[in-house]
């Protein structure tokens, strides 16, 4: 039963649509910069690839109801689903604060410190797995993480429900939103939560009205840091599209022995990895990184110019040797907090958050050999015919992984290092979802005939 939950909940993942914008590195000299104050755009292209989205990643025939949402939000805001009656998601994830609680780590029921920082919750609709070792396929499947953790709300989400159901109004609540008379079920709470949580999109910023055209918003330091981090910083590696975030994992050096990502899918070349945080709101959200170590924005750029520590896992799409002056430095952060609001941050309302559509998926392209580059498969979507094997084959600088979770195809290529290919066979027509583990951004769509 728990793999058929976790596999429909990963197939409602990954037809949310998940697609990363792979980022762009450019060097700008100063007179570039300045030619955009005086009417020319050298940006424009680069803008393209942090422009806002037009629709919000949803499972299908998950319509954005009010009255589920409501029901969302009250649930995400009661402490009865906690064990001790004192804890709530809004405890740790406290909207007045960017759905972070402010602290290097949190805490919960028993009042000792977690082992990692509380991520905020901005756009998280948009991210294939959650938490920093994305061990949830969805949203509806983390629900229960931190329900069920023993020093976070120590409990279950049905002991919590039980009650709940004690009071008419939430009673009530459950009917509004889903229709009948049903009983409150878990399955239907985490659907609830999951919908208020789709509408915790950051609203847009001065850096929005830069990419929108307004040359004005930003000052010239901010659009310096802007061509540092698109270039020589190499931020954008990893931080990019309209969240700064690529969903995928990474070790970047930071000390300890939390293995994060490699833990959570048994793969060593995964060890010391996580999740790279939306940038978006940063400016309210600090604490940084995982455990909350850096305390403030230049506390991160120096260490990335220091380096970290030096193992076989850090990734190769750090910056190596980085030298940035104190000048520079300070564009880089004064950038950075352009993707922050000057107040307090309140959920965006713009049309397309409740009502957009995404783009018609791309045809598939009739071949039996895919390449892993870029931390792309290319091409994402093919046809193979029946009976064929399909071959993917590493040609990056970086170890991939190739993972099917299908009750039809259960599939593991482990490490995949640079020049290594997987050859998959398929025991029945039909279609498959593939994707990398290790960058989850990463997904092959293979329909086989």
């Amino acid at each position: 039963m728990e793999l058929a939950r976790r596999l429909a909940a990963f197939f409602a993942g990954v037809l949310l649509g998940f697609a990363g914008l792979a980022s762009v590195a450019v060097w700008l000299p100063r007179e570039a910069a300045l030619a955009q104050q005086a009417g020319g755009d050298p940006f424009s292209t680069l803008k393209l690839q942090y422009a806002r989205p037009t629709f919000v990643p949803r499972p299908p025939g998950d319509a954005p109801a009010p009255a589920v949402i409501a029901l969302g939000e009250r649930l995400f805001n009661d402490k009865a689903l906690s064990s001790t009656g004192t804890v709530a998601c809004a405890s740790c994830h406290d909207p007045r604060l960017s759905f972070t609680d402010g602290e290097r780590t949190g805490k919960g029921v028993t009042g000792k410190r977690l082992a990692r920082h509380t991520p905020t919750l901005w756009n998280v609709a948009f991210s294939p797995f959650l938490f920093w070792d994305g061990r949830a396929m969805s949203l509806e499947d983390q629900v229960r993480f931190p329900v069920e953790h023993p020093d976070e709300m120590g409990d279950t989400l049905d002991n919590g429900l039980r009650r709940l159901s004690q009071r008419e109004s939430y009673r009530q609540a459950f009917r509004d939103a889903f229709g009948d008379d049903r009983s409150m079920t878990a399955q239907r709470a985490a659907q609830a939560l999951a919908a208020y949580e789709r509408t915790l999109i950051s609203p847009p910023t001065r850096f929005d009205r830069w990419i929108a055209g307004d040359a004005a918003a930003l000052t010239y330091s901010e659009v310096n840091g802007f061509r540092l981090f698109n270039g020589r910083a190499r931020c954008s590696a990893c931080h990019t599209g309209f969240a700064f975030t690529d969903h995928n994992f990474y070790d970047i050096g930071l000390a300890g022995t939390d293995k994060g990502r490699g833990k959570e899918i048994g793969l060593a070349a995964a060890d010391f990895a996580f999740k790279t945080p939306t940038l978006r709101e940063l400016a309210w959200t600090a604490p940084y990184m995982h455990d909350g170590s850096l305390a403030t924005l230049d506390d991160v750029i120096r260490h990335y110019q220091n380096g970290g520590v030096r193992r076989p896992t850090r990734s190769t799409d750090l910056p190596r040797d980085l030298k940035l002056s104190a000048q520079e430095r300070g564009d880089l952060i004064a950038f950075l907090q352009s993707l922050s609001s000057e107040a307090a941050p309140e959920p965006s309302t713009e049309s397309w958050v409740g009502a957009g559509r995404p783009a018609p998926p791309s045809l598939p392209s009739e071949t039996t050999v895919v390449s892993q580059a870029g931390k792309n498969f290319s091409p994402a979507h093919v046809r193979i015919p029946a009976g064929k094997t399909l071959t993917i084959l590493n040609d990056d600088t970086r170890t991939h992984n190739v993972r099917i979770f299908d009750p039809r195809l259960d599939f593991n290529s482990g490490a995949q290092e640079p020049r290594q290919s997987v050859t998959l066979t398929f025991p029945v027509a039909g279609t498959f979802q593939a994707f990398c583990s290790i960058h989850p951004s990463m997904r092959l769509s293979i329909e086989v005939k």
